[in-house]
């Protein structure tokens, strides 16, 4: 069948339309050599697309976080051998090394199966369809929401707390969700949360507002509290990520009084004691001690 020039034109500009829609053509994760990937939204539906793990930060590199790394452990090898498991929130102070412990649970326990997918907030209306990816796979995943917030109404709050009751949309056996938050509850709190409580029975009651920000958050079987380093842990973490530094570069840096004030006004000038403000003073200071020997070469 000949067809007219003019509707042989319009076809294609279909067909270009409908092929914007549909998500790209990948192949399956190959998670025998893959130990992440990012869930990427693509129009209606999307896919999982593998990622390089580059972050090497060890568990025993992580100062400060003793007891959060220890629970995190556990639950993480019950998870591994098949046995009960919690998701977790891990909450608190920012940079404090909610999301490196993740991280570091994922370079410990990757030869035993461990597999972590990583999903923005946006894409938790996509969660049934990760879980269908990976359900029938023979590994761990461990699901993670890093830096969650939510806004009151969104919809990806009220899939998240479907995924995590156990409703139509829970995740298979073979998959944790570990959320990393700075807000204990995910949500904003205001001064009106407290309006509205009421004694029963002689108790004090929680308002209806307030029932509502906990009723996620309460969901995880794990709450897991991330704090601001003293000035002691903070040094400690400096010294630890200046010698990383020089190890990488095969160079030994010393430890001077110079070098530690200069950490402490870093810490002051940051507002922040935490291992990210130790990590970033570390890059500065590796770098200024290093730059002359290389302008000399």
């Amino acid at each position: 069948m000949n067809l007219k020039p003019e509707v042989v034109a319009q076809l294609e500009r279909v067909l270009g339309s409908v092929e914007m829609l549909l998500p790209r053509a990948v192949k399956p994760v190959d998670w025998s050599t893959c130990q992440a990937a990012n869930w990427r939204r693509h129009s209606f539906s999307g896919y999982l697309e593998p990622v390089k793990v580059t972050d090497t930060t060890t568990l025993d590199e992580l100062l400060g976080v003793e007891k959060q790394k220890e629970v995190m452990i556990s639950n993480t090898r019950q998870f591994l051998a098949g046995l009960p498991a919690n998701n977790a929130l891990l909450w608190g102070s920012r940079g404090t090394g909610k999301s490196s412990v993740v991280k570091a649970l994922l370079n410990e326990f990757a030869p035993r199966g461990l597999r972590v997918i990583q999903v923005e907030k946006e894409d938790l209306i996509y969660l049934s369809e990760i879980f269908n990816a990976v359900e029938n796979e023979p590994y761990r995943f461990i699901l993670l929401c890093d830096d969650l917030t939510f806004e009151v109404g969104e919809l990806s709050y009220k899939m998240l707390k479907s995924a995590l009751d156990g409703s139509v949309y829970s995740a298979p056996e073979n998959v944790l969700i570990y959320v990393t938050s700075n807000r204990r509850h995910l949500l904003p709190a205001y001064d009106s949360d407290l309006i509205g409580g009421k004694f029963v029975n002689g108790e004090l009651q929680q308002s209806e507002a307030m029932e509502e920000k906990v009723s996620l958050s309460d969901r995880f079987g794990l709450w897991i509290a991330f704090h601001a380093f003293s000035q002691e842990r903070y040094l400690d973490a400096v010294r630890l990520c200046v010698e990383r530094e020089g190890r990488q570069r095969r160079v030994e840096i010393p430890w001077t009084r110079e070098l530690e004030q200069d950490a402490i006004q870093w810490s002051h000038d940051k507002s922040k004691r935490c291992g990210r403000t130790a990590f970033q003073f570390s890059k500065n200071w590796v770098g200024r001690y290093l730059l002359p020997a290389q302008a000399v070469c």
